[in-house]
């Protein structure tokens, strides 16, 4: 009895200093040794990638937001805002950008109502942009499954030059070498697709108009 009280009290003493000692290393001493090394060796993506113009946070480049013009009724929740003309816009989203609520539609892809809605968004960006249905790529009128991807594809990217190039004032072949000098190739050679950082090449754009 005495021995059997004993052992498991042994045990459950030796359990008690392993769970101790995990809780140290695992819950202190890990998690502040990797985020010294990422402070250390990469502090711009450690803390999120944060970018910041003239001393103010704008955005981060790993979130994307919207380009939207000023509603006409800031207080009208039912107003929808229109996509300025003058900025690249990114791809749809299912939250709005909203950094908190993440997520996609969880529509099928034979659903009527993303099949109207796919349909209906590539005819508006069509139109918005100048160009027929048959040149408006699937990340125009689809969105990511995170709602915050920040990028776009270079195809994307090309069929909105023209208007963003005629809303500012500038030529074609400005606009169009600011894409190409923007996009970004696949992830060590084979991971992804090319790409386009909206927030980066709009911000390459407002330089751009300074001129």
């Amino acid at each position: 009895m005495n021995n059997s009280v004993s052992n498991t009290g042994r045990l459950v003493w030796a359990g008690l200093r392993m769970l101790l000692v995990l809780t140290v290393v695992t819950g202190i001493v890990y998690p502040l040794v990797v985020t010294g090394v990422a402070q250390a060796v990469f502090p711009d993506k450690a803390n999120g990638s944060i970018v910041t113009v003239d001393g103010k946070e704008i955005g981060s480049e790993l979130i994307g937001q919207n380009w939207n013009l000023p509603k006409k009724n800031p207080d009208d929740e039912n107003e929808v805002a229109q996509p300025d003309p003058k900025w690249f816009q990114p791809r749809p989203s299912n939250s709005g950008y909203d950094p908190l609520a993440t997520g996609s539609s969880q529509l099928g892809a034979s659903d009527p109502t993303l099949t109207k809605t796919v349909a209906d968004t590539k005819k508006a960006v069509a139109v918005f942009n100048g160009v027929p249905e048959s040149e408006v790529p699937k990340d125009a009128v689809t969105g990511s499954s995170s709602a915050i991807d920040p990028h776009i594809s270079p195809e994307y990217a090309q069929i909105q030059v023209k208007r963003v190039a005629k809303a500012n004032g500038l030529d074609d072949a400005q606009v169009g070498k600011l894409v190409e000098d923007h996009t970004e190739g696949r992830t060590a050679g084979f991971l992804g697709e090319p790409h386009v950082n909206v927030l980066m090449l709009n911000l390459a754009l407002k330089e751009l108009t300074k001129g």
